[in-house]
C-alpha cells in the first residue's frame, strides 16, 4: 500500500528507457493518488458551497435582488452542470493530464475577482469562472480515481466522493468564521486553498501523464458487446431516473430539514443545525461504505438496496417524533448515500471507453439536480406546508422499482 505522493506514485515518467509501458504493469490500488484526488475533491466542493453561502453578504453589499441572487446560481450552474459531460466527452478522446490544475486555476482567478468585484455583472462572470472550475475537475478526477483503483472501482469513487462530502460541509463554516466577519475582501484568503489544490494536482498530473495507458486496458476488460444498443439506453434512463429520485430527496434534507425541524418540533435553530449535521456525517459514511459493498456483491444490488429499500425509512420520516426522526434520518443518510458511486460506476461499465463523459454527465445532473429540486421544493413549501413537501417526497425512493429493468452488467462480464 503506498502511503505519500512518492515518486513512484506522482514524480512523472521514471528515467529508465527501460520502463514497460502501463498496460503490463500489474494493477494495484494507488492509494496515495486516492488520497490526493479525495482532498482535491474537498477543496473544490468547499469552495462551491463557500459561493453559495456568501449569497447572504452579497445581496447586502450590492443590493441585489432575490432575482439577481437566482442570476447568480444559474449563471454557476450552466457553467458547473452543463459543461461536465462535454468536456468528459472531450478528454476520452484526448486526455488532458493537466487539464485539472488549469480547471483549478479557473476556480482561483473566479475567487480573486469575486474578492474585487465592483458590479453585479463582474460577480456573475466570477460565479461562471468558479462553475468552469468545476466542470473540468469533476470528469477528470473521477477518472483519476478510476485509474488509481487498481480494480476496486467502488471503493475507488467512494474515496474521491467523501472528500467532496467533507468539502461541502466545511463552506458554510468557512464563510462563518471568515468571510462575513472580514467581507467582501477575505473572499481572497480562500485562494490560498486554490492555490494549494493547483500544486497536489500538478502532481497528480505528472502520474497522470506516466499511465495514459490505462485506456486501453479499460476498454479491453470493460466490453459488453451482449448489449444491444436498446439495452443500453433503457439502462442509461433508469440510472438517470435513479439519480433523480436520490438527488430530489436529498434537496428536501440539504435545503429544508432545519426549517422541517423547527416548525414540527418548535427546536431552536442551533439545535435544528445539529440535526442536519448528523445526517451529512450520515451520508459521508453511506459514500464510504457504498463502493466496497458493491465492488465485492455487485453495484446492482447496491443500487436496489440504497435507493428502493430506503423507501419504508422516508415513508415512515413524516410521521415519526424528534427520537425516530433523528434515527431514521441516519439510517436514509447512510443507505442513500451508498447509491452514488455503484450508479457512477455501473455505467461507466455499461458504456466503456467513456469515463469522463460518464462521470460529466452524472456528477452535472447530479449538481443541477440539487438546485432545481430546492427550487421546486420551495415554491411547493411555499404553496401548501414543508410537512406537505416531506409527505410527497418521501415517495421518490420508490422509483428505485425500475432497477428491475437494469441488466446485469457484472455477470455478463464475468461470462465473458
Amino acid at each position: 500500500m503506498e502511503t505519500s505522493l512518492d515518486k513512484n506514485a506522482l514524480a512523472g515518467v521514471s528515467s529508465s528507457p527501460a520502463a514497460p509501458p502501463l498496460a503490463a504493469m500489474p494493477q494495484h490500488t494507488v492509494y496515495s493518488v486516492l488520497g490526493a484526488i479525495s482532498f482535491s475533491h474537498l477543496i473544490n466542493d468547499m469552495i462551491q458551497s463557500l459561493v453559495l453561502a456568501i449569497y447572504p453578504m452579497l445581496k447586502a453589499n450590492f443590493s441585489l435582488s432575490f432575482g439577481q441572487i437566482g442570476l447568480i446560481t444559474l449563471t454557476y450552474q450552466i457553467t458547473a452542470s452543463l459543461l461536465q459531460p462535454l468536456i468528459g466527452s472531450y478528454t476520452d478522446k484526448h486526455p488532458k493530464p493537466y487539464s485539472l490544475p488549469i480547471g483549478m486555476g479557473f476556480t482561483l482567478a473566479g475567487l480573486l475577482l469575486m474578492s474585487v468585484a465592483p458590479n453585479f455583472g463582474i460577480l456573475l462572470v466570477a460565479a461562471a469562472l468558479v462553475g468552469c472550475g468545476s466542470s473540468v475537475f469533476h470528469p477528470e478526477s473521477s477518472r483519476v480515481a478510476r485509474m488509481a483503483s487498481g480494480g476496486q472501482h467502488g471503493l475507488a469513487q467512494s474515496l474521491f466522493q467523501v472528500g467532496g462530502n467533507a468539502g461541502s460541509s466545511l463552506g458554510p463554516l468557512l464563510a462563518a468564521l471568515i468571510i462575513i466577519p472580514h467581507g467582501q475582501r477575505s473572499i481572497a484568503w480562500v485562494s490560498s486553498a486554490a492555490l494549494v489544490a493547483i500544486v497536489v494536482l500538478t502532481q497528480i498530473g505528472r502520474w497522470y501523464k506516466r499511465h495514459p495507458a490505462t485506456k486501453k486496458a479499460r476498454a479491453a476488460h470493460a466490453g459488453h458487446a451482449s448489449l444491444s444498443r436498446n439495452q443500453v439506453r433503457l439502462a442509461m434512463g433508469v440510472l438517470v431516473l435513479l439519480v433523480f429520485s436520490k438527488y430530489f430527496y436529498l434537496a428536501s434534507i440539504n435545503s429544508y430539514f432545519t426549517f422541517y425541524l423547527i416548525d414540527k418540533f418548535h427546536l431552536p435553530v442551533q439545535a435544528a443545525q445539529v440535526h442536519l449535521f448528523i445526517f451529512l456525517a450520515a451520508v459521508a459514511a453511506g459514500t464510504i461504505i457504498g463502493g466496497p459493498i458493491g465492488d465485492r456483491i455487485g453495484r446492482k444490488y447496491v443500487i436496489w438496496v440504497s435507493i428502493l429499500g430506503v423507501a419504508p425509512f422516508t415513508m415512515l420520516l413524516p410521521y415519526a417524533n424528534l427520537f425516530w426522526t433523528s434515527m431514521l434520518t441516519v439510517v436514509i443518510g447512510v443507505v442513500l448515500a451508498s447509491a452514488f458511486s455503484a450508479i457512477l460506476v455501473y455505467a461507466q461499465e455499461l458504456i466503456p471507453g467513456k469515463v469522463g463523459m460518464i462521470a460529466g454527465l452524472f456528477f452535472g445532473f447530479a449538481f443541477g439536480l440539487g438546485g432545481i429540486g430546492a427550487a421546486v421544493l420551495g415554491q411547493l413549501a411555499d404553496a401548501t406546508s414543508i410537512g406537505y413537501v416531506y409527505k410527497v417526497c418521501s415517495f421518490l425512493p420508490l422509483i428505485g422499482i425500475l432497477t428491475v429493468f437494469l441488466p446485469d452488467v457484472e455477470g455478463r462480464r464475468a461470462k465473458a
